[in-house]
C-alpha cells in the first residue's frame, strides 16, 4: 500500500510517499528555517502562507522522485493535530482535495503518533509494546506504546517542554533559530560542571517533569553576568544546561521503563537529535542490557515519512476521515477526534 503523507504542523512543509508503513519511497521537505530566523522564531501567519505556496509543487516533486503516478496512490495521510492551526489547515485541506480527486481513503494522523512512528522507519525490527520518550519543542511525554494505535501517557512535563527551553536559552544567548542545534554544538567545548543548575522534581508524581525552574535559573545566570559585566563561559553554560536537561529526562524514563517491564526504549522528536541526551541514554540502556531505538537525525524533526508510517497503521486500525475533517491546535495522543 502506497500512502502519500502530508505534514504541515509548524514551519516544515513535507510530502512523503511511504509503502506499507516502513519503506520510504521519497520524503520531500520545504524548510522555512531561514525565513523565520529573521524573527527569532516561527511566525504562524507567515508559516501558513509559505505552506500554501510550497505544498502543491512539493507533492508533484515527491511523485517525480519516487517514479510513480497519481493512480498508484492508495491513501492520503495528513497531520491534523496538534500544531499551529493555520499551518495544519493548509495540509488538511490539500489532503482532502487529493483524496477526493483520487477516490482514495483520507487518513488522519496525530503529530506525536507520527514522531513515535519515525522509529519504525529507522528500525524495521521495532514492534510494540515499548516505551517511547517523545521530546520536542512543544511536547515532553513518556508514552507506553501498547500497540501501533494504542497509547498511554505515563509522565509529562508540568510546564515547559524540553525543546522550548533549549530554544529560549539559545535565543537569549544570541544563537540563531533554531537554537537547540546551535546550543548542542557549542556545548561540546564546555565544562558541564561549571554552572550549578537545578533539576526539577514533581512531588508525588515521580514520572512527571518540570523545566521552568531550570530555564529561569539559566536565564538568570546569563542576565546576572551581563549586569555585573562578567564574561560568561557560553560553552560551559550550554554544557551545564544540556546536562541538567538530561538529568531530568534519563532517570524518569528509566523509571518508566522499569515500571512497564519492557526491554525496549525508543526516543522521538526534535530533541532526540541532541548529542548529550543520545549519549546518556545509550550509556544507561547499555548498562541495563535493554534495547535502545534512536531515529537518525533527519527523522527527529518534522517530516512526512513519519506521518506515512503511522498513517499505514491507522489505516489498518480502520481510521478514516471524510471531507468534514478539521484541524486541531491541541489534542491528547490517546483521545482522538475528527
Amino acid at each position: 500500500m502506497i500512502i502519500m503523507a502530508i505534514e504541515s504542523s509548524c514551519d516544515e512543509t513535507a510530502v512523503s510517499l511511504v509503502e506499507n508503513g516502513r519503506h520510504v519511497l521519497t520524503d520531500c521537505i520545504a524548510s522555512q528555517v531561514e525565513l523565520h530566523r529573521l524573527y527569532g522564531g516561527v511566525v504562524p501567519e507567515i508559516a501558513s502562507r509559505k505552506h500554501m505556496e510550497a505544498i502543491f509543487p512539493l507533492a508533484e516533486e515527491a511523485l517525480k522522485r519516487a517514479g510513480i503516478t497519481r493512480e498508484q496512490i492508495d491513501g492520503v495521510a495528513v497531520t491534523y493535530a496538534p500544531g499551529l492551526i493555520g499551518a495544519l489547515l493548509v495540509g488538511v485541506n490539500f489532503a482532502k482535495g487529493v483524496a477526493q480527486a483520487l477516490g482514495v481513503p483520507l487518513i488522519p494522523v496525530h503529530h506525536i503518533r507520527g514522531h513515535i512512528a519515525a522509529n519504525y522507519i529507522a528500525c524495521p525490527e521495532l514492534e510494540p509494546p515499548f516505551l517511547c520518550l517523545v521530546v520536542s519543542g512543544g511536547h515532553t511525554l513518556l508514552v507506553d506504546v501498547r500497540d501501533y494505535t494504542e497509547f498511554r501517557i505515563l509522565g509529562t512535563t508540568r510546564d515547559d517542554a524540553a525543546g522550548e527551553c533549549f530554544d529560549k536559552v539559545a535565543r537569549v544567548m544570541g544563537m540563531p533559530y533554531p537554537g537547540g542545534a546551535a546550543l548542542d554544538k557549542m556545548a561540546h567545548d564546555g565544562d558541564d560542571t561549571k554552572y550549578a543548575l537545578p533539576v526539577g522534581h514533581v512531588t508525588g508524581s515521580e514520572l512527571d517533569m518540570s523545566f521552568s525552574g531550570l530555564k529561569t535559573a539559566t536565564l538568570n545566570t546569563i542576565h546576572n553576568a551581563q549586569q555585573r559585566g562578567e564574561t560568561l563561559d557560553v560553552a560551559s553554560l550550554c554544557a551545564s544546561f544540556s546536562r541538567a536537561v538530561s538529568r531530568t529526562l534519563v532517570p524518569r524514563t528509566i523509571g518508566a521503563l522499569e515500571r512497564t517491564g519492557y526491554q525496549k526504549l525508543a526516543i522521538a522528536g526534535g530533541v532526540a537529535a541532541n548529542s548529550r541526551i543520545r549519549a546518556d541514554f545509550e550509556s544507561e540502556i547499555e548498562r541495563m542490557g535493554a534495547q535502545l531505538f534512536l531515529p537518525p537525525l533527519n527523522l527527529c524533526g518534522d517530516n512526512g515519512a513519519m506521518i506515512g508510517a503511522q498513517g499505514y497503521y491507522e489505516y489498518l486500525a480502520g481510521r478514516r476521515a471524510d471531507q468534514t475533517l478539521n484541524a486541531f491546535a491541541t489534542m491528547p495522543i490517546g483521545d482522538l477526534k475528527y
